[in-house]
């Protein structure tokens, strides 16, 4: 299967890798700064035959690869996407799958009309500890579920933003919550039941005046079920990364997912004792090297089997503006300092932006 990257910078890295793991034929690799290009064909070894573009719409009109991964800057993912699909590609977005919800729907649609492939690149969906509460959640093992909560309990600092001007941005990016936490974000709608009824949230920048975004976001989320969520999400520990947690609390079971990336199960507690919980923490546990985790290679191998099958990716593009929607609701509520009822609509990044200056 003809593959092609299109943005080569702090993420690419783990997609070239997911793509040989694959065994998928790189045919090209696209980035406007040709020395990241070439930093990545010298690290993976990448052969002659592996084409270096400057411009994605060359590379698709040239190579015309069946399968596209989009990890660019986050406001240029939909403009990206939709002409990806117009030539025929089926996709991989990283997360957000766009800025708006507009921009997300026209996603959804283009991939419906061209019949491709779309799949948001939520890869900690894939993760060992994840998977099992997801079996549990899907067996019913938790009985009622009460509430869930998603702790993104991280550090970045000048150099990180320096190095990429979009970052922070409300433009090209966002804050915390939809740069950094929208991963376990995505992992408690997901877990809590999808539907939700209202949010309410706060936000602010207590440590980066120099981004325009958020650094810091809390949120209270009430789930079409019945259910509750709890959101957390910083870049402000000092000194380093800390955690990223995710619980969920039923009537019949208690779990919790921990580690820098909801790698590994801490707590494992059902009524129905169907399985030995310090067994399930041996098993179902992953020791990553970074917070990006080892799910880009399962995700790929899904989408490969998803364009094979003619059927939908595990993480398809409605879960990828799922995720985008509980940011942005969480925006619009702590600007304007109110709770948001479900379905959002017409709403962008771009809406807040002035939100922190002073």
């Amino acid at each position: 299967m003809k593959y092609a990257l299109i943005g080569c910078g702090r993420i690419s890295p783990n997609h070239i890798a997911a793509a040989k793991a694959n065994q998928l034929d790189i045919v090209a690799i696209c980035d406007i700064v040709p020395a990241n290009m070439e930093d990545k064909r010298i690290k993976f070894e990448l052969p002659a035959s592996t084409k270096e573009y400057t411009d994605y719409m060359e590379m698709l009109e040239k190579e015309k690869p069946e399968l596209v991964a989009i990890a660019t800057e986050s406001g240029k993912h939909a403009e990206i996407a939709l002409n990806c699909i117009e030539a025929g590609c089926n996709i991989i977005i990283e997360k957000p799958i766009a800025l708006s919800l507009e921009d997300a729907d026209k996603i959804i649609a283009k991939g419906k009309e061209k019949n491709v492939k779309v799949c948001a690149c939520h890869q900690n969906r894939f993760n060992k500890s994840i998977q099992k509460i997801r079996e549990a959640l899907e067996k019913e093992r938790f009985g009622r579920l009460f509430y869930g909560t998603a702790h993104i309990r991280w550090n970045r600092g000048y150099e990180y933003y320096s190095r990429a001007k979009w970052r922070g941005t409300w433009e090209q990016d966002g804050g915390a919550l939809m740069n950094q936490c929208i991963h376990n974000i995505d992992l408690l709608r997901w877990m809590m039941g999808d539907e939700i009824v209202e949010v309410c949230g706060m936000t602010d920048r207590l440590n980066h005046d120099y981004i325009d975004a958020e650094d810091m976001g809390i949120a209270l989320v009430k789930f079409a079920n019945g259910s509750y969520g709890i959101i957390e999400g910083t870049t402000d520990i000092f000194p380093q990364n800390l955690e990223e947690t995710l619980y969920i609390f039923g009537k019949k079971g208690t779990v919790k997912a921990g580690g820098h990336s909801v790698n590994i199960i801490e707590e494992w507690n059902f009524a129905d004792y169907l399985d030995n919980p310090e067994e399930v923490k041996k098993t179902f546990c992953d020791n990553p090297p970074n917070v990006y985790g080892y799910g880009h290679t399962p995700l790929y191998a899904d989408v490969m089997s998803a364009i094979k099958e003619d059927r939908a990716p595990y993480v398809d593009a409605e879960a990828g503006k799922r995720a985008l929607e509980l940011v942005l609701a969480i925006y619009k509520s702590a600007a304007e300092g109110k709770s948001v009822k479900f379905p959002l609509e017409n709403c962008s990044t771009m809406d807040f932006k002035g939100r922190f200056d002073k």
